[in-house]
């Protein structure tokens, strides 16, 4: 089945694409820019869901939801935040279709909008309006909500996951009392990001600050992590704002504190979207297709019987039964795949291509034997194992996996982190696809922008756990005291 899968080495981009078609994660929509996610697809993103939630619940979150359409008098009340988002939204003037009198069905122009409608491209216009009315006193504070929602940006070029005209995301807004609750909670959400994508999909990142060039439009700060693809190319995988008091006072929030004062709150939001699934695809699978870390993977294990006749099933599928019921009680997901319309050797290239942690396979000869051939698909090894405590075999096997998942990712991240002291050897490197580059900058914008005009490459991050260093801009030889990271990116 991989055989259809173009070689990431020859074309990464169609690779890409192959696996997420041949892997039935999604499709392109009938409507230019969307997608379809498919159910395999779609239970990765379940999980994903399922884990954040939890996360997200356990640090004293609430789940809300708010409406799909924002006034477009709301997005003018933020200079800064209407600016960032003006060129990518979609906008409903009218609210009624009618017939022609000729079949066709076309808008009744007499039904437009008193005001037009913005389709979110985010949402905290519309909730900072509402929050207006939630607030009053101290004792509402601090307000943590979050929201698992749909969003449109218009997009020009899009990829799936990566990049579509409508994303499914979670967007966390919250208030706060004073300007240290919320940046502790911008950098709260930030390593709950970074453990989700470390300890779950199992790719290192780099936590970061983005430079005010990169910041979310209308936030003080935007915290980021970012992740590092097989082709050298840098992926955001999420981020967190810390917004000061710029919604507050443009929808006008404010309570009543403790010494009887008014004053405006303090906001932060922080997000990931469906880019995870993307990011997921491109940090582990290779030519046979997708790799999954055990912990998000929809089935961790999978068993083929190869059998002769009905006895032969017979005998397998009663211990398949035992086993399946102790790896449930492990927590593990399996999959019993004993279709008759397939044979072995399609079902096997059809798991390794889904990217099913493990797989056995038993026969009559393993049932005489007492044994089970099983192959990981991280490695692509096969080997006997004795079917005496094979579920605890096999549940150690999957923390394993995950853990050699994640530390063949965070080798390929450490051998692709170089350091440029020239803007000529900066470029090279960038031709040659190395990865991050580590450089010094002078903190300018000018600078900034030069450099992303003449190489597509942009400032990532300033890296949190940054070491002081005196230096020079490799462009413009002015004082820096830290490197920042660059690449290209998604």
């Amino acid at each position: 089945m991989s055989k259809g899968i173009t070689s990431k080495n020859d074309d990464y981009s169609q690779w890409y694409n192959d696996i997420v078609i041949k892997a039935d994660l999604a499709e392109h929509s009938s409507v230019k820019g969307c997608m379809v996610i498919k159910p395999y697809g779609y239970s990765i993103w379940e999980k994903i869901q399922a884990v954040l939630d939890q996360k997200f619940k356990d640090t004293g979150h609430s789940n809300a939801y708010f409406p799909l359409f924002i006034p477009k008098s709301y997005f003018s009340k933020e200079a800064a935040h209407v600016e960032g988002f003006a060129t990518e939204c979609a906008v409903v003037t009218h609210y009624r279709l009618k017939n022609d009198g000729n079949g066709n069905i076309v808008v009744d122009e007499t039904a437009k909008l008193e005001e037009e409608l913005i389709v979110r491209p985010t949402s905290e216009t519309i909730i900072w309006n509402t929050y207006r009315g939630w607030i009053e006193s101290y004792r509402d504070l601090p307000l943590l909500i979050n929201q698992w929602a749909n969003v449109v940006r218009w997009e020009m070029r899009t990829r799936l996951f990566l990049r579509t005209t409508e994303f499914l995301w979670q967007e966390g807004h919250t208030a706060h009392a004073t300007s240290q609750e919320a940046i502790e909670e911008t950098e709260r959400m930030l390593d709950v990001y970074a453990d989700f994508v470390e300890n779950w999909m199992a790719v290192p990142v780099v936590k970061g600050k983005k430079t005010p060039t990169e910041r979310f439009a209308g936030a003080l700060d935007t915290y980021c992590i970012e992740a590092l693809m097989q082709d050298g190319k840098a992926l955001q995988a999420g981020t967190s704002h810390f917004l000061g008091q710029n919604f507050a006072k443009a929808f006008d929030v404010k309570f009543t504190s403790k010494e009887g004062k008014q004053e405006h709150v303090w906001a932060t939001s922080w997000g990931v979207s469906t880019r995870l699934m993307g990011a997921l695809i491109m940090s582990h699978s290779d030519d046979s297709g997708l790799v999954l870390p055990p912990k998000l993977a929809p089935i961790q294990v999978v068993i083929v019987p190869i059998y002769k006749g009905e006895e032969d099933l017979a005998k397998i599928s009663t211990f398949v039964d035992e086993l399946m019921a102790k790896l449930k009680g492990l927590g593990i997901s399996v999959k019993y795949d004993d279709r008759d319309s397939q044979r072995p050797g399609f079902k096997f290239a059809e798991y390794e291509l889904k990217g099913v942690p493990i797989r056995l396979a038993i026969g009559g000869r393993d049932m005489e034997n007492g044994t089970v051939e099983l192959a990981r698909r991280d490695t692509k090894e096969k080997f006997t194992v004795p079917q005496a405590d094979l579920d605890v075999y096999i549940a150690n096997l999957l923390n394993e996996i995950q853990e050699n998942i994640y530390n063949k990712a965070h080798q390929f991240r450490e051998e692709h982190i170089t350091e440029a002291n020239s803007y000529e050897e900066f470029k090279e490197l960038l031709d040659s696809k190395t990865g991050f580059i580590s450089a010094h900058w002078d903190g300018t914008a000018e600078t900034e922008k030069q450099i992303k005009e003449e190489t597509k490459a942009t400032i990532r991050c300033i890296p949190l756990d940054n070491k002081l260093e005196d230096g020079v801009c490799m462009v413009t030889g002015k004082p820096s005291i830290q490197r920042v990271l660059f690449a290209r990116a998604y």
